[in-house]
Parts: structure tokens; sequence; C-alpha cells
């Protein structure tokens, strides 16, 4: 039976870390089953939650100069160019990757560098291209990441659709968390607001379920060891799922 988590706003002081100082909202704390042989052993509750944090470099801008909208390549490496502005991309030692696309929901693939190529082959593609903080979490503001549509030998363009639809930062498939770590699900909505077009995001992971409308990285607590499918959706406020082909996307993830 799915449990289902209502998001309740909490502002409290109580619930956020002092060391991180950020405040925790949106939680959702849902109890475990106790297992009546094994009382001495306490299952902590599994718990859901954003946190309230101002972004950073909220003046980054992406832009991509190839591929251009519904161009065509042949197959083999494919050019990409990017340009990057008011972001330190070559500042310090290039220890992490800052600049990451996603190509057809794919897992992301990080880049040092803002031109290089990819080997393709024949077929249509959309890349999603983002920049990412000192922890590889998606920038979230307007300008901070950038989406295009291109082909790849004889293949027809994506039909056109108005619909936003999902990128997925983390997790990456077959990712693996200790069991005292959360796991993260950090998302873009791509081509949308989620307050002015009224948009929910859905987290369902293997029986529970959480709903967000604030576009911010997701933690989940204290799930027990296993492993897990994570679909992440999104929704119109009435429930009603995007038909688009990137409005939903599934991954495996292992908690050990």
């Amino acid at each position: 039976m799915k449990k289902i988590l209502i998001p309740c706003v909490c502002l409290s002081f109580l619930l956020f870390s002092c060391s991180e100082e950020k405040k925790k909202i949106n939680e959702s704390i849902v109890d475990l089953p106790q297992d009546s042989l094994d009382l001495e052993e306490q299952k902590a509750p599994v718990s859901f939650y954003q946190y309230e944090d101002a972004p950073e470099y909220p003046d980054a801008i992406l832009e991509l100069f190839t591929p251009l909208g519904n161009q065509v390549f042949k197959p083999g490496k494919v050019p990409f160019e990017f340009n990057i502005k008011n972001f330190p991309f070559e500042d310090e030692d290039q220890k992490h990757f800052k600049l990451y696309n996603i190509l057809n929901g794919g897992d992301p693939s990080g880049f040092y560098a803002p031109i290089f190529q990819r080997d393709l082959s024949e077929g249509s593609y959309r890349v999603v291209a983002y920049l990412v903080d000192e922890d590889g979490i998606a920038l979230k503001n307007f300008g901070n990441y950038i989406d295009r549509d291109f082909q790849v030998g004889d293949s027809r363009p994506f039909p056109y659709s108005a619909e936003p639809y999902l990128a997925l930062n983390f997790p990456r498939n077959e990712q693996s968390f200790s069991s005292e770590e959360e796991v993260i699900i950090d998302f873009l909505v791509v081509g949308g607001d989620m307050k002015l077009d009224g948009l929910l995001v859905e987290v369902e992971v293997n029986e529970f379920s959480y709903k967000v409308d604030h576009m911010a990285p997701i933690l989940i607590a204290n799930l027990p060891k296993g492993r897990y499918n994570v679909k992440v959706s999104l929704q119109r406020v009435s429930g009603k799922e995007l038909e688009g082909p990137f409005s939903q996307v599934n991954k495996t993830i292992i908690v050990e």
C-alpha cells in the first residue's frame, strides 16, 4: 500500500541544523512499521524535506552556440559550444565538473571545458545543459540552464510541444547511498514555472510518495537499507501527469 506524504510547511528553528544554518521546509515524516520481534532496535521515521535557501550565482548565464535548434549532424562526433557568463567556471583548480549535459533524459555527463564533442549515433536528441554549485547541485535561476533539440543522421525532430518537462541531476541510475546519509532528488523544471503554471513534482520511492510545488532539492532521510525504484514526475495541480516524453524520469538507487 502506498504511503502518501502530504507536505506540511514548517519554519521552526528547531527543525534545521545549526551548523548548516538552513531551515527545513515542506517536511513530511512517516513512521515505519516496527518489527515486534526486534523492539530493541527502533526504526527512525522516513523524512522528506527541502531546505529554504538563497540561490547561488543568480546572475550566471549559460548560452549554447552549437548545436543550433534542430541542426542536423552526421553520426559520430557532434560539437557542443557553450558560453558562460557571471560564473567562476575556470577559477581555481578544476577538481569538479561545473557544467553538465543530459541527453534524452539520461544520466548527466560532466565537462571541464565549455567546448567539446560527443560521439553520437543516429537519432533525435534533446540536450539539457546546466551549471552546478560547489556541492554539485544544479543552479535553478533563469539563465542557469538551457535546452536544445537536434538530430543526428536521418532522423525526425521531436514533435513540437510547449509543455514543460523534467531534467534530473540526482540521483544517478544505480547510485548507492549509505543508510546514514540523505538521498537527494535534485531536479529542474524546464520550459515552465512551477508557481505560475500550476505545477507539482511528485517523487515516488517504492511505497512512499511526496509532492512539492517548489523547485529545490528534495532530501530523504532514514530510508532503510534496500533497493528502490525512484520515479519523479511532473504534474498539474489537479494531479494529472504531463504527457511529454521527458515529463517523467525513473532511476534505481541502493541504500547500503
